[in-house]
């Protein structure tokens, strides 16, 4: 008895690629097939016992992207429309998918709307205000910049609705195939999602695959009083209208930091209380306390291990009770990490599994403990980087068509905007020793970067961790103006397994601040104090 098949085709550039398909097809015992690369479709007759999988496997196997035509017609729903869900509704809807994608709040997500692009915006603000003031040149002399915070917040929040329209409602324009519903999303089952819209009406959404892109949000920390205050998330701090006079910040991380130098630069006082023994904990020693350092000179008052008892409010000023003393001020921004937005979703209902902190657990193919539902982004355990989720979600989009593609997390580059700028990306020096690995590190002051040295910008260090022996590079973290600019070269070093000897040796331009990677790495051999400008 046969079965026939019915296989849609991608990859295919000419009749070749449709006779190698059908030969290699052939191959299998009892299978028959006629390939068409114009139509992009295969028509196969196997026995009975051949599966559907294995013909795909074998199709796939001859280089080319397949799935039975029947699932053309499935459902895909996605919960959430920020970088991850936009990212898999643009590859679902490319290879001709039905789209149903769920938005409670804003359509763009976090990045977009309240995180990524406008805090770059203030803080880039913030750097021309700084430069004025206080630009490394005496012979150019430029007095206190006058701000108007409300032109400031207007051309920050145009760029911001510039780019919604643009990257995300422009795209729903381009793929009809999409259907955007504004509304509350929950799991009645595993394949059955209620939508409650903005008017209450409830609609019930069956699903054939489901992909839960839903992000984060700033965590509240459990403080006595703080809820009953009127204190600020990063998303109010990019927000607010007014400039205060004196703000004070919770928090050491990267929201923290960039928030907290932008606010300074606005001209007004600033002031951390951070729990832990430095700024940027999670990082390498190095990076914090220079950190710490760069703040200080610009007036930021920085106060470490210390912890919050009590938060109160009398109407103007926030008063903060803690084991060192009484801190006020007129504004409080709490930086204090982000929590996953699934609590709203009745996971439970469909079976699906979390961690601790609300987080939804996923295999390295984005997929939940439920075979048909996904997950990516900021609401899983995944770092949380946009140019992660962006990556999970197409990778999550894919598998749900049949693929079985990975998303590789063995490098990860990371940046902080703060003035010195702050990137890293592959292993700590302590997280190496954890591993049990040898190495090897050095430390490079910005001193010796000809191009810091030319733009007066030298408080910074550039610092190689590589293998004992090997000398392959295994982590670099960098503490510098244009850091950001600078860590992609090393994570490309990094991926492509180069040793400290293969870099110092490559050719850089000169005068630029990657060459200090160059310096970096020739430190390993020599001293690169008695080396010639642009020596090789």
């Amino acid at each position: 008895m046969k079965k026939q098949h019915v296989f849609n085709i991608s990859g295919m550039t000419c009749d070749h690629c449709a006779v190698t398909v059908k030969n290699d097809l052939e191959e299998l015992p009892g299978v028959s097939a006629n390939v068409s690369y114009p139509e992009g479709k295969a028509w196969i007759d196997s026995p009975a016992t051949t599966e559907a999988e294995e013909l795909l496997r074998r199709i796939r196997q001859s280089g080319y992207k397949a799935e039975p035509e029947e699932n053309r017609s499935e459902r895909f729903v996605i919960i959430g429309s920020g970088s991850a869900a936009f990212a898999a509704a643009i590859r679902l809807a490319s290879s001709a998918r039905r789209v149903i994608m769920i938005e409670e709040g804003t359509m763009g997500g976090t990045c977009v709307n309240v995180g990524c692009v406008p805090s770059k915006i203030f803080i880039r603000q913030g750097d021309v205000a700084h430069t004025i003031r206080q630009n490394p040149f005496p012979g150019i002399e430029s007095p206190d910049p006058s701000l108007n915070f409300e032109k400031l917040r207007s051309q920050q929040k145009a760029r911001v609705d510039e780019l919604r329209s643009s990257k995300y409602a422009r795209i729903l324009e381009l793929h009809p195939n999409i259907q955007f519903l504004q509304g509350r999303a929950a799991f009645l089952d595993a394949r059955t999602i209620s939508v409650i819209d903005v008017d209450g009406k409830p609609e019930t959404i069956e699903a054939d695959r489901i992909l839960v892109a839903t992000g984060a949000r700033p965590a509240i920390p459990d403080i006595p009083g703080l809820r009953d205050t009127p204190f600020w998330t990063s998303t109010e701090a990019l927000s607010s209208q007014k400039l205060p006079d004196h703000l004070l910040v919770v928090g050491g991380g990267f929201v923290a930091c960039e928030m907290g130098q932008a606010y300074r630069r606005m001209g007004i006082r600033v002031t951390f209380l951070v729990r832990g023994e430095r700024l940027l904990s999670g990082m390498d020693p190095d990076l914090g306390s220079g950190l710490a350092d760069a703040f200080r000179e610009e007036g930021i008052a920085l106060n470490t291990e210390t912890n919050i008892s009590r938060v109160n409010h009398d109407g103007k000023q926030f008063s903060l009770e803690t084991d060192r003393g009484t801190f006020s001020g007129d504004a409080l921004l709490i930086a204090a990490g982000r929590t996953p937005n699934t609590g709203r979703l009745n996971l439970a209902a469909a079976g699906i599994r979390t961690d601790a902190k609300g987080r939804i657990l996923i295999d390295p193919h984005m997929r939940t403990n439920i075979p048909h539902i996904y997950a990516a982004g900021d609401c899983t355990p995944l770092p949380p980087f946009v140019y992660v989720a962006a990556s999970s979600g197409t990778k999550a989009a894919s598998n749900m068509m049949g693929e079985e593609t990975l998303l590789s997390l063995s490098v990860v580059p990371e940046v902080i905007f703060t003035d010195p700028a702050v990137a890293t990306v592959g292993v700590t020096e302590q997280s190496a020793l954890e591993q049990g690995l040898n190495i090897e590190i050095r430390t490079l002051p910005l001193e010796a970067v000809p191009r810091a040295l030319a733009n007066f910008e030298t408080r910074g260090l550039i610092k190689i961790v590589a293998e004992s022996g090997t000398a392959r590079i295994l982590g670099v973290h960098i503490l510098a103006d244009q850091a950001g600019e600078v860590i992609q070269t090393a994570h490309l070093a990094i991926r492509s397994q180069m040793t400290v000897s293969e870099l110092g040796e490559t050719l850089f331009p000169y005068l630029t601040m990657v060459e200090g990677l160059k310096l970096a790495a020739q430190s390993f051999g020599k001293d690169v104090s008695e080396l010639s400008c642009c020596a090789g």
